[in-house]
């Protein structure tokens, strides 16, 4: 697979890896963008072997994903009895242009981090031996001794499984409850509020419309408390699904609360949980500048050139609807 980009960081002018990226997500070493495997569903005997691997993964979820590990400077599917290092997503099943899902994952934790300042899974984009795209991105929850780290997800938190809650569990819920949720187990929750907050915002300007319960969590710090994780499996769900502006049924705030505007909502939101005037404007103004960014890092992206359009006009429809908070 030729490239002009960097796979991972998206900077002009590399045929792979940047150094950058090599070092954020591959620990220095120097990694091939190719994988040497065939894309799953492409090859018997390639299959065989991501069979086995779904096996061994616990990862919830609709999408493939499979675990992996980094040998010396090679990327391979687990063994038995191995713990893997990094989730590899290939492109779905389902869904209107799945084929593009991975850049757009990756363009999108890109931007989070890059124009956002985010703090996201590291993670990158990879190729099969056939030139099908997959998305990487390396575990947070995994020591480099290869223990792991404490990590509950929000459904968790909430007591809600599907034994207890049904099928749609992790969707029955608003925003504001995370909050609450964040209160009683986090003692640093006054300073991961605006985190939360500032990542809400980001998933209703890119149309992420699956920002469900277990894609937040919480993680284990060397010092033995607790944080909110760095973000993951974040991506425009509106160019793949019809969806609404939010993945909770109940949306941002309790429907007794919900009676205006998305802005005036995160206006409320931000009332709720005790962000004060000041931090409020710092974070909406940073999140409604920056489009010079955006647009570039998209353009740089691996996404098709129509996709690339939607994206941006997605994107661009949204901002609209957050300007009108100070209307």
């Amino acid at each position: 697979m030729k490239v002009d980009y960097c796979p991972g960081t998206l900077a002009e002018g590399y045929s792979s890896y940047s150094r950058t990226c090599l070092k954020r997500v591959f620990d220095g070493r120097k990694v091939s963008h190719v994988l040497p495997y065939d894309a799953p569903n492409s090859n018997p005997q390639t299959d065989k072997l991501f069979e086995d691997n779904q096996k061994r993964i616990s990862i919830s979820g609709v999408q493939e994903k499979f675990s992996v590990i980094l040998e010396k400077n090679k990327l391979r599917l687990i063994q038995k009895g191995e713990r893997g290092t990094y989730i590899l997503k290939p492109i779905p099943t389902v869904g209107k242009k799945r084929d593009q899902m991975p850049a757009n994952e990756h363009l999108t934790m890109q931007i989070a981090r890059q124009v956002y300042n985010i703090e996201t899974a590291e993670n990158a984009l990879i190729f099969f031996k056939n030139d099908a795209p997959a998305y990487i991105t390396k575990r947070f929850d995994i020591n480099p001794d290869g223990s792991k780290k404490a990590k509950e997800d929000f459904a968790t938190l909430a007591g809600k499984t599907p034994q207890t809650h049904g099928e749609h569990y992790k969707y029955e819920c608003n925003y504001l409850e995370l909050f609450q949720l964040m209160k009683k187990f986090l003692p640093a929750y006054r300073i991961e509020t605006p985190k939360l907050y500032k990542l809400l915002v980001f998933n209703y300007l890119f149309s992420n419309g699956d920002a469900h319960l277990k894609n937040f969590a919480i993680l284990e710090t060397p010092m033995g408390d607790h944080r909110l994780s760095p973000a993951y499996d974040l991506l425009n769900t509106r160019i793949h699904v019809d969806d609404s502006d939010f993945a909770l049924e109940e949306g941002l705030l309790p429907k007794s609360m919900a009676q205006t505007t998305i802005a005036g909502q995160f206006q409320i939101l931000a009332e709720q949980v005790e962000i004060k005037p000041k931090q409020f404007n710092e974070i909406m103004t940073i999140m409604m500048e920056n489009s010079k960014e955006v647009i570039k890092l998209t353009q740089a992206s691996f996404l098709e050139e129509s996709t690339k359009r939607n994206y941006i006009q997605d994107y661009e429809y949204r901002l609209k609807q957050l300007q009108k908070i100070n209307a």
